[in-house]
């Protein structure tokens, strides 16, 4: 997989769902969740998603912001079966620099023909055990 120059000036590797991601920050503070489970209450990410690229349908056990830096990019949401059925599109860019994919939403992102560069802010705090691919 030829890495993408954007995700070589930032430092970004493969993600699992597709794309090229690097943490750049999670708190310091945790939080006990009633399940038991201890996360940071948040962390940050950097993805890239080059043109021509989707995601898989993946969810996460928490709420995440998408915040635009460069590109738009369009997420596909599934629901909260136990497979994604497509549904609403949430479209993060210029025009609409902020979106909320809630916790437990089936999400892919769909093709672009433009790089799109975003950050994810993830509360409580990203934890691959708490990641799910189809």
């Amino acid at each position: 997989m030829l890495r993408p120059a954007r995700a070589v000036e930032l430092g970004l590797e493969p993600h699992p769902e597709g794309g090229w991601y690097r943490q750049t920050w999670a708190s310091p503070v945790t939080v006990t969740l009633p399940d038991g489970r201890v996360r940071p209450t948040a962390t940050l990410i950097y993805f890239l998603l080059p043109a021509g690229e989707s995601s898989a349908w993946h969810r996460v056990r928490s709420d995440e912001t998408w915040l635009a830096h460069e590109g738009t990019v369009t997420v596909e949401l599934g629901g909260r079966g136990a497979v994604p059925e497509p549904g609403d599109r949430l479209v993060v860019g210029p025009e609409s620099p902020q979106g909320l994919v809630p916790a437990d939403v089936w999400q892919r992102t769909l093709v672009s023909d433009r790089d799109a560069l975003v950050s994810c802010l993830v509360s409580p705090g990203f934890d691959f055990a708490d990641f799910t691919l189809v």
